[in-house]
């Protein structure tokens, strides 16, 4: 799948020589805590569902699909660079994983997100509403 935006950003699955790139690319959002760290091993396992924007050769966005089951699946480590935030950059990467997860026959897609607003924009919605809530315990500080 590739899609571009009106501002010449390209949406593609990203390729292992993107690897490089794609770590220095997220560090900044990692170190602001808005990302949780990716090891080389993690994303060349993501490969498969790992899209990024792409504008004029250079990464200005990304997000991955993890599969978990044929239940469930998650938007991972989306970032867009400050530079293109706004114009549909996070849009075509999230709809990039829900239509992959559309051709895996995914029941459902879940996001953990600091920004709710968005993800609902994208037509994510509280499960079950009033019913259940994700709860976290972290087990350790990164």
């Amino acid at each position: 799948m590739e899609t571009q935006t009106a501002t010449g950003v390209t949406v593609r699955l990203a390729t292992e020589s993107d690897i490089p790139a794609l770590v220095e690319f997220i560090k900044p959002f990692v170190d602001d805590h808005k990302l949780l760290p990716r090891t080389y091993d993690e994303l060349y396992e993501l490969l498969p569902s790992f899209y990024v924007a792409d504008q004029s050769g250079d990464i200005v966005g990304c997000a991955a699909l993890e599969i978990y089951s044929w239940k469930l699946a998650e938007v991972r480590s989306l970032a867009v660079s400050p530079r293109v935030q706004g114009q549909g950059v996070g849009r075509k990467l999230v709809e990039a994983c829900v239509e992959r997860a559309r051709t895996e026959n995914v029941l459902e897609v879940m996001a953990i997100t600091s920004s709710d607003g968005f993800f609902m924009t994208c037509g994510f919605n509280y499960t079950l509403p009033g019913e259940k809530r994700a709860l976290f315990m972290q087990l350790r500080e990164l």
